[in-house]
């Protein structure tokens, strides 16, 4: 189930915070096919964010 629009944000920076600390700690010892698909995905969206870093920083900017 996706996000509702008005917390989308809040609720994955929540998620990937979870998924950060299960892969620092080790808790990665059992991942099923469709696990290590979603880290997989989840490296290329980071790089994806870290490469639009001044864009997401206009917007946060236009916010404050």
């Amino acid at each position: 189930m996706s996000n509702m629009s008005y917390c989308r944000f809040e609720n994955t920076a929540k998620d990937l915070r979870d998924c950060v600390r299960a892969y620092q700690s080790g808790d990665v010892e059992e991942l099923s096919s469709y696990e290590l698909d979603g880290l997989k995905d989840i490296l290329n969206l980071a790089n994806t964010i870290v490469n639009d870093e001044d864009f997401i920083k206009e917007i946060i900017e236009d916010y404050e």
